[in-house]
């Protein structure tokens, strides 16, 4: 591994289980940051290369306070910040230097750009056979989309996840959730630490192809496997389900709530909890398939008792017969809630420009161990001294030049 436990890094207690690993982050705006964001999440030393002058792009996506961007503060907490400029010779030659010192490397440029800039795997596992090198794009490395630029509205729509979303009857609608990028933060640290594990055989890392489209694909499940089976692209349902009934939004007097069945036992307590046991053995809906069938007729019966109570009413009551349920929170009201407060889901840190902020925390817990509270985004090229010194040794002439070469700033 790139550091000891007993480090400078490691100073402040437990960082968390990737304690000692090194990552080279060249990632930027979303997918790429997610992935090198829970590294960090699990303790990994994480430094952020950044371009001179704006840095990563989401710096300048508004709102700002302070100059600082919402965007950019949301996935790069507990990273390092450098400022290399790559389009230089000696910029190129000083991030060889620090991925010949790194356990990892993340990337979210175009297939080619990196093998361009001299940056490529081949180049850098070289000198260091050991490191896990992780591309992430669009469409991955092969196949006749790989060189088309994507985003996240593209890949939903390419992968077929956005035609399942939105309304019966009415136009797809894109998910609220970036899932197209996000799945990049997810699958990549899925292999990366596999091939973690792997190096502990070997000896050696390798190359990782991650691509958002693979991975949205992925994530369609029982949704192909319907299609596999019927022959049929799955309907849109809205926020109901397309086999389970019943499953999604219902009206109340003040508001609506979710209410999901998912099995008979789980009919069985709603039927108990809107008063009407006799419907559990009612011949049109006591199976799974009949209550699909008959989706009109069950929830129009459960919308008649919903409109009657207020969501706190019906909150109570479907808590007590244990049907799974759910009020529609706003995102303030869902990093609130006291579920949120008790699992610490949203922290205070110290911002070098903005003093004092919430962040969200790290979403993997360990049983037993308590990781400090993350440390805030990097300010633009805050940790460039510090890294170079520390990491490349670099005496305080060598890094006065490269600052007056304007290889770094």
């Amino acid at each position: 591994m790139a550091s000891s436990p007993t480090s400078p890094d490691n100073a402040k207690g437990w960082a968390g289980p990737l304690r000692g690993v090194r990552v080279l982050d060249l990632t930027r705006v979303l997918a790429g940051p997610a992935a090198s964001l829970a590294l960090a999440d699990l303790g990994a030393e994480v430094i952020k290369i950044e371009p001179p002058g704006s840095g990563d792009e989401t710096r300048a996506f508004p709102p700002h306070r302070e100059g600082e961007s919402h965007y950019f503060l949301s996935v790069n907490r507990g990273k390092k910040s450098i400022v290399v400029d790559l389009k230089t010779p000696a910029g190129v030659a000083l991030v060889k230097d620090l991925a010949a010192k790194c356990d990892i490397l993340v990337e979210n440029y175009r297939p080619g750009v990196m093998d361009r800039l001299g940056l490529g795997y081949a180049a850098l596992s070289a000198a260091n056979p050991k490191l896990i090198y992780c591309s992430i794009s669009g469409y991955g490395m092969t196949g006749p989309l790989k060189d088309r630029p994507s985003f996240d509205i593209v890949l939903q729509a390419m992968s077929g996840a956005l035609s399942v979303n939105g309304e019966a009857g009415g136009l797809p609608s894109k998910l609220g959730l970036p899932v197209g990028d996000l799945v990049g933060g997810i699958n990549g640290p899925i292999g990366i630490l596999a091939a973690l594990y792997e190096r502990t055989v070997t000896g050696r890392g390798r190359h990782i192809d991650i691509s958002l489209m693979d991975g949205l694909v992925g994530m369609l499940g029982y949704l192909a496997q319907l299609a596999f089976f019927t022959g049929e692209d799955p309907a849109r349902q809205g926020s109901q389900h397309p086999n389970l009934v019943p499953y999604g939004i219902f009206p109340a007097k003040d508001g609506s709530i979710v209410i999901a069945c998912l099995t008979n036992a789980f009919w069985v307590r709603i039927c108990a909890a809107i008063g009407a046991p006799q419907l559990t053995d009612d011949p049109r809906f006591d199976t799974i398939e009949k209550r699909r069938d008959s989706r009109e007729a069950v929830n129009a019966l459960i919308s008649a008792f919903t409109t009657q109570r207020t969501v706190a009413e019906l909150e109570d009551l479907f808590a007590e017969h244990q049907v799974p349920h759910a009020p529609i929170l706003g995102v303030k009201d869902a990093l609130s809630q006291p579920q949120a407060v008790a699992r610490e889901l949203v922290v205070e840190t110290q911002h070098p420009v903005l003093g004092p902020i919430p962040i969200l925390n790290r979403p993997i817990k360990f049983a037993g161990a308590r990781q400090p509270t993350p440390e805030a985004p990097p300010v633009l090229g805050q940790h460039s001294d510090e890294i170079l010194r520390e990491v490349l040794g670099l005496g305080s002439d060598a890094i006065a030049k490269l600052r007056a070469d304007g290889v770094v700033s």
